[in-house]
């Protein structure tokens, strides 16, 4: 069972995913912030994370950046999930160092795809 990292601040959307991710099968650990979501990437290493990008303490762009910047956590595979869609949004969370970029509200089957080529 891939256990996956869910860094997201708005508590309907954590549980309404989780819940989802879970009936899937997949253990999933949350995190609310982004400052805590580096931290227990760190200390949980899951499979995969999937990071909200508008976080507070420390944003979702930031978080991601100083994972992909320790050697330790650069292989795991980061899909940054914003309900930003515009033009230059998926660049902008790609140059951040995500290796997926998905839009809320969150269409479960494409996002399960997603994360399934990504932890292969």
């Amino acid at each position: 069972m891939a256990k996956i990292l869910l860094v997201e601040d708005n508590e309907m959307n954590r549980d309404m995913l989780s819940r989802r991710l879970e009936r899937k099968g997949y253990q999933v650990v949350m995190a609310v912030d982004g400052a805590q979501g580096v931290a227990m990437a760190r200390s949980e290493k899951p499979a995969l994370i999937l990071m909200d990008m508008s976080l507070p303490v420390l944003d979702g762009w930031e978080a991601t950046r100083q994972l992909k910047n320790d050697p330790a956590m650069q292989s795991v595979p980061i899909i940054a999930l914003t309900a930003h869609a515009m033009a230059g949004d998926r660049d902008k969370a790609m140059s951040a160092g995500c290796d997926d970029y998905d839009t809320k509200p969150i269409d479960l089957k494409r996002l399960l795809a997603k994360m399934e080529a990504l932890m292969k």
